[in-house]
């Protein structure tokens, strides 16, 4: 049941279905709050009966720090709803009538209220890519029930999120920048440049793409094409995960204010200029990104989500594990040095990162292999991980191959041990459910992590050990029980070497090392 209109009666049923009243009694948060709306009710319904002679004429309502938001989506959430107003000032209240497709949003001020509804007539809002309506409110505030849990509880929220006291404020300061600094923590499954625009594209127009390592983490700088779309992709989705418990976005405002892109390749992509070179695959950081970087740092962590967005990456940009990649397991691995490659070094250094099937280097052009991994996601995880980074000496190419395996040659054929076949090899990391090898996959480090260390074995031992490689060793760490530690190479290249010479080397007593690359610095 709809509140009357004042001094206007409503006569019959048809004329009450016509009207789409602001408040509706059942949420009764609301008190001494006219209905005041400007257009013909069958428009605020989206609906015509073709009937003309009953509308109900009201004047358009007066600027107010009360903003009325039609057409919501269904499933739209109070932070996004929130997310609309933040870049135009602090938001005080807010009541979404889920039933309704309706909401209010009370700003702190008029003038912030008619800068966002001036704002948003030249750029319409859009939550979950649709498009909503925001008007002036006839009411002049909201007047909520101080005992609504859901109020309070987003009221909280924001709170938190505009305390002037705390540091926070700092990033809301540089709020209006269309640049976030995107970290990707617990990194499992490979996120990809295009896994990102897919998600992020959902908020606004996603112009340029950076990424990077940086920290033995995964990180990247995304360019909106507006202030207000970074405002609202980073409330929706900061603190999400992409995929099931893993691979969870981390997200602030950058310095910057524009990205200067050189490539477009897998690690960065400037969308509206399509003619740029490939360049080499490597990030194309200038200086100028470089040295704002590490001025961004001193924002992360500092803003946090609103409770409410907690449900928000499920619709609007969580992307489902299976079937997404659209590409094979197979895996092209080139300018490798032939003179040192091996099947076995392929299978150790890239079964770091999925169990390996099959590999073979090519008859006619040895310095290039194909890998086949057990599935698409650890192909993208290798990919991601290993494409760029130093194999004795040389810096490898690892893109996403056209074969969908890797065929063994035919009876009787020698092809000098080229091609092998690892389907059943008991050094696979990833064939047990639920191993916490599956918790443990980070990017090639200096730091490399040992485990299933025998008790005989001594710190000097495996120092002479690594150093054996060709490799200096820095620092050196046992874990409290000697079973394991962390051994810290001087270079990520030495590291690499390291690993694939002593994964699974035989410590004596049938112990074999267990080798992997490590987040932790010593």
């Amino acid at each position: 049941m709809c509140v009357r209109a004042q001094g206007k009666q409503l006569p019959t049923e048809r004329e009450r279905e016509r009207i789409h009243c602001e408040i509706a009694t059942e949420m009764d948060g609301i008190s001494d709050v006219a209905v005041g709306v400007k257009r013909r009710s069958d428009e605020l319904n989206g609906t015509s009966n073709g009937s003309e002679s009953k509308k109900l004429k009201v004047e358009e309502a007066p600027p107010s720090r009360v903003l009325h938001i039609r057409k919501l989506p269904i499933e739209a959430s109070d932070a996004e709803v929130i997310a609309l107003g933040l870049p135009f000032g602090k938001v005080t209240n807010i009541l979404i009538l889920k039933g309704k497709n309706q909401a209010f949003l009370e700003m702190g001020t008029e003038e912030a209220a008619v800068t966002m509804v001036n704002y948003y007539t030249t750029v319409p809002p859009l939550i979950r890519s649709v498009p909503v309506y925001i008007q002036f409110s006839t009411h002049k505030e909201l007047k909520t029930d101080a005992s609504s849990q859901r109020t309070q509880a987003v009221l909280q929220a924001v709170s938190a999120v505009q305390a002037p006291n705390s540091d926070v404020q700092e990033v809301l300061n540089v709020a209006p920048s269309p640049v976030l600094r995107i970290i990707i923590d617990n990194l499992f499954y490979p996120v990809t440049l295009d896994v990102l625009q897919q998600i992020f594209s959902k908020f606004g127009t996603v112009m340029k793409i950076i990424t990077f390592t940086k920290n033995n983490q995964f990180q990247a700088l995304l360019q909106y094409s507006d202030p207000a779309h970074a405002q609202h992709a980073k409330l929706a989705l900061d603190g999400q995960n992409i995929y099931n418990s893993c691979c969870t976005l981390r997200i602030d405002f950058s310095k910057m204010v524009n990205l200067n892109v050189k490539y477009n390749n897998d690690k960065s992509r400037d969308y509206t200029r399509p003619e740029l070179p490939a360049g080499d695959g490597q990030p194309s950081l200038d200086p100028m990104v470089a040295a704002a970087l590490s001025k961004d740092s001193s924002l992360l962590g500092a803003l946090n989500p609103l409770s409410a967005a907690a449900a928000v990456a499920a619709a609007a940009g969580r992307v489902a594990l299976s079937g997404q990649t659209g590409s094979s397991g197979v895996l092209l691995v080139s300018n490798l040095n032939e003179e040192m490659v091996t099947p076995q070094s392929l299978f150790t250094l890239f079964g770091v990162y999925g169990d390996i099937q099959r590999v073979k280097i090519l008859y006619n052009k040895k310095d290039s292999a194909l890998i086949q991994m057990s599935d698409s996601n650890q192909a993208q995880l290798a990919m991601s991980h290993l494409n760029g980074q130093k194999m004795y000496g040389k810096i490898i190419r690892v893109t996403l191959s056209k074969h969908q395996t890797v065929a063994l040659p035919r009876d009787g054929l020698d092809d000098q041990g080229l091609t092998k076949d690892y389907a059943n090899s008991p050094l696979h990391r990833f064939k047990k459910p639920g191993s916490k090898n599956f918790q443990n996959i980070f990017p090639p480090s200096a730091t490399l992590h040992l485990s299933n260390i025998p008790q005989t074995v001594t710190e000097e031992d495996l120092q002479l050990l690594f150093s054996n490689t060709g490799g200096t060793v820095k620092a050196f760490k046992f874990f409290q029980d000697h079973k394991m530690a962390l051994i810290q190479m001087s270079t990520v290249e030495e590291a690499i070497q390291a690993l694939i010479d002593l994964h699974n080397y035989n410590m004596g007593g049938n112990q074999h090392l267990r080798v992997s690359f490590s987040k932790s610095t010593i």
